[in-house]
């Protein structure tokens, strides 16, 4: 069994969005959203390298990342710690790009998958949760605010 639990790997196909930490040029983190983050075993995760120049070389010069995943809604989530690779031919690449087949235009503009082997993995949890809080409370309570917060974004734009 990888470091990558059931419970983890769901979490990463249903949220998809991961934030990607790497560091800088300037030895300081460097944030980027990641869209297309799967799970590409027990022990990896990867994302198409579309429009991320800064963090393709960051990897490439330090290739120590972070990834975290977290359901907004019940404030909840993973941290994932590992070591990336840009990936642009061979068999691994084969492989992962079969993860994104079903978004064959986002593999087009992208310029390979980067593969992330996890070394670490911990559990993200909200303060809420030591306050007392239950899942379903901040369920209800998140479902609300990003239900309420989108039909004010479709409203404002038509």
């Amino acid at each position: 069994m990888g470091i990558l639990t059931q419970d983890m790997q769901r979490l990463v196909h249903e949220q998809r969005l991961a934030f990607v930490a790497s560091i800088g040029a300037d030895g300081t983190p460097s944030l980027s959203p990641k869209a297309t983050t799967r799970v590409y075993d027990d022990d990896h995760l990867a994302y198409l390298d579309i429009a991320s120049p800064g963090t393709r070389a960051n990897i490439a010069k330090h290739p120590a990342v972070e990834v975290n995943v977290v359901d907004h809604i019940l404030r909840r989530g993973y941290r994932f710690k590992g070591v990336a690779r840009l990936l642009t031919a061979g068999p691994e690449f084969e492989r992962a790009i079969g993860l994104f087949r079903a978004h064959s235009t986002l593999i087009g503009r992208s310029k390979g998958v980067v593969l992330i082997r996890v070394e670490r993995a911990s559990a993200l949890l909200s303060p809420a949760y030591a306050a007392g809080r239950s899942a379903a409370e901040l369920a209800a309570e998140f479902a609300d605010y990003y239900g309420k917060l989108a039909a004010e974004r479709v409203a404002a734009n038509p």
